[in-house]
C-alpha cells in the first residue's frame, strides 16, 4: 500500500515539501502523489512515487541517519546517471536533482522508475522467473552489461574526473579499513579478522590492466530484468568509481553462486543458484570474451569482494543500531557473525588464488 501525502508517508520523505519540489522540477506528474520505500536495500533509500493517474518515478535519497562521511553523495549518483544514461549501459533516466536539505532532510534526485523484475533471492527469482531458457539469457545479458560498463570511455562520457586514476585497490582497502575502523565496536564477534585479511590484500594488490568505471556492486538483485532475461536497467549506482574493472567482476561472481561451503553469504540462496543459470565459470567466460578482458587474477577479486563487503556490512549494522533502519523489516542481528564468516571467505578465497 502506498502512502498518502497527508498522513502515513515513510520515514524520509516530507510529502508536501517533495510534492511541490517535484512539481516545480520534474513536471509531468499530477498531485496528490504517494510515496512508498521500495523493498531491498540497507543504505540509500530509494521510494516509488505514484501520481494520481498511476505515473511512477523513483526518488532516492541518504539514509535518514548516522550518515559516515563522503558517503551517500546524491549529486555524484545523479551525476553518473546522466553520463551513462545515453551509452548502452541500461540505467534509469535521472529527472531531477534536489540539493536543498529543507525539502526532505537531505539531498535527493529523482529518476525514471523501471519497470520489470527484481530477482532478490532464488525463491522470488522460482516464483517469477520460470523460463529455463530466459535464466540462461539473464546470466549472458547481465554479463554483457557489465562488459558495455567497462568498455565506456570514462573521458568521453564526461567521468575523466569522478576519482583518481591510478591505485583504485589500494585506495579502496584504505577506505573501507577506515570504515570499519569507526564502526566496530557495534559487535564483531572474531577480532582482528577483517584486519588481518585486509593486510593480506594489501600484500598482493594485483598490477592495474586498465580504468573504467567500476559500479560497485554488481549483481543479479541489483538489476532489473525483462521476461526474456534482458537487463531493463542497472541500479544502485552509490559505490561506483574508476578503477580496476576485475573489482566489479570478483562482486558479481561473489553473488552469482553459493560459496564451496553451500551457505548463503547473505542469508538467502542467490536466485542464480537455481537450474538453467549459466555457472560461475560460464558467466565468466561469457565476460572475458565480450570485454577481451585478462580475468586470470579473478581470485584475488573475489576474496578482495568478500572482504569489502564485510566492512560494509559492519556499517550498516552500525547505522542500524544508531536507529537508521528507514522500515526495512529484515533483522540485522545475524550481521557480526555474517562480517566474520566474509573475513574467513575472504582468506580462504586468496589462499586458493
Amino acid at each position: 500500500m502506498l502512502a498518502g501525502t497527508r498522513t502515513g508517508a515513510p520515514v524520509g520523505i516530507r510529502p508536501t515539501e517533495v510534492t511541490a519540489w517535484v512539481d516545480r522540477h520534474v513536471g509531468g506528474l499530477r498531485p496528490p502523489l504517494r510515496f512508498a520505500l521500495v523493498a531491498g536495500g540497507r543504505s540509500n533509500l530509494t521510494y516509488r512515487v505514484e501520481d494520481t493517474n498511476g505515473r511512477a518515478v523513483a526518488l532516492r535519497r541518504p539514509p535518514v541517519s548516522h550518515v559516515l562521511p563522503t558517503a551517500h553523495d546524491m549529486a555524484r549518483e545523479h551525476r553518473i546517471l546522466r553520463a551513462l544514461h545515453p551509452t548502452p549501459v541500461p540505467v534509469p533516466e535521472p529527472l531531477g536533482l534536489c540539493e536543498d536539505d529543507d525539502v526532505t532532510g537531505a539531498p535527493f534526485y529523482v529518476m525514471s522508475y523501471v519497470d520489470g523484475l527484481v530477482l532478490r533471492d532464488a525463491a522470488s527469482a522460482d516464483a517469477l522467473f520460470g523460463d529455463l531458457s530466459a535464466r540462461r539469457a539473464a546470466g549472458e545479458h547481465l554479463a554483457d552489461t557489465l562488459a558495455a560498463l567497462h568498455a565506456v570511455d570514462v573521458d568521453a562520457v564526461g567521468l575523466g574526473d569522478l576519482a583518481k586514476r591510478e591505485g583504485y585497490i589500494e585506495r579502496q582497502l584504505r577506505r573501507w579499513r577506515a570504515q570499519f575502523e569507526q564502526t566496530k565496536e557495534a559487535g564483531v564477534t572474531q577480532p582482528g579478522a577483517v584486519e588481518a585479511v585486509g593486510n593480506a590484500l594489501a600484500a598482493r594488490v594485483p598490477t592495474e590492466q586498465r580504468l573504467g568505471v567500476v559500479h560497485g556492486d554488481f549483481r543479479l538483485d541489483n538489476t532489473v530484468l525483462c521476461n526474456d532475461g534482458s537487463v531493463a536497467a542497472v541500479l544502485d549506482w552509490e559505490l561506483c568509481t574508476l578503477g580496476d574493472p576485475m573489482a566489479d567482476v570478483g562482486t558479481f561472481l561473489d553473488y552469482w553462486s553459493m560459496p564451496a561451503d553451500g551457505e548463503p553469504i547473505l542469508g538467502r540462496a542467490p536466485a542464480s543458484a537455481l537450474a538453467g543459470f549459466p555457472s560461475q565459470d560460464e558467466v565468466l567466460d561469457r565476460y572475458a570474451r565480450t570485454s577481451g578482458q585478462d580475468v586470470s587474477d579473478v581470485g584475488y577479486f573475489m576474496a578482495f569482494g568478500y572482504w569489502r563487503l564485510a566492512c560494509i556490512l559492519q556499517g550498516v549494522y552500525a547505522r542500524y543500531r544508531a536507529g537508521a533502519g528507514a522500515g526495512d523489516p529484515d533483522s540485522v542481528e545475524h550481521f557480526p557473525a555474517t562480517v566474520a564468516r566474509l573475513a574467513h571467505l575472504a582468506a580462504a578465497t586468496l589462499e586458493r588464488r
